[in-house]
């Protein structure tokens, strides 16, 4: 990996009708060409070109069933990556604040994200484990299970 790489990734995540789509992505679904130019608000045509570099960059990948054709994102690290992306955002907001997630309010309290639950439901969740001492959170590590999980969660 050298530092064009790096930045070949970051301008392709950098650019806003593709991170829009990107970012429409993140609940797992795979979704049309013409459901991400929605999403990113533009053009068949500039969508397609859009999904075709990303496609290329390995950030997304092309399913096809029948005569459709549907982009995923490529893998859970894409995800992740967009993650840490979304929380740097957020972090950064100094003048008006970010609103991130979906814009329906029942996926904003409950939903999925890629491989795990997110939305409010996931982060009381995750709040409660973490408040009964069913989880901890190690800077190297991340987090882990303790023993206090199975009565937690019984």
């Amino acid at each position: 990996m050298n530092t064009n790489q790096i930045a070949h990734v970051a301008a392709l995540v950098g650019e806003p009708a593709r991170t829009a789509m990107l970012v429409a992505l993140m609940d797992g679904r795979a979704l049309t060409a013409r459901e991400l130019a929605e999403a990113g608000r533009v053009s068949a045509a500039t969508a397609s070109r859009h999904l075709g570099l990303l496609v290329e960059a390995g950030l997304l990948v092309l399913e096809r069933q029948g005569r459709h054709r549907y982009h995923r994102l490529a893998s859970p690290e894409v995800a992740h990556l967009l993650e840490g992306l979304m929380q740097l955002a957020v972090r950064q907001a100094t003048t008006s604040p970010v609103v991130v997630g979906p814009r329906d309010a029942a996926l904003r309290q409950a939903r999925t994200c890629y491989d795990h639950i997110a939305g409010r439901l996931g982060v009381a969740i995750a709040a409660h484990l973490l408040e009964e001492g069913a989880i901890v959170f190690d800077d190297d590590v991340g987090g882990r299970v303790t023993g206090r999980a199975q009565a937690v969660l019984a």
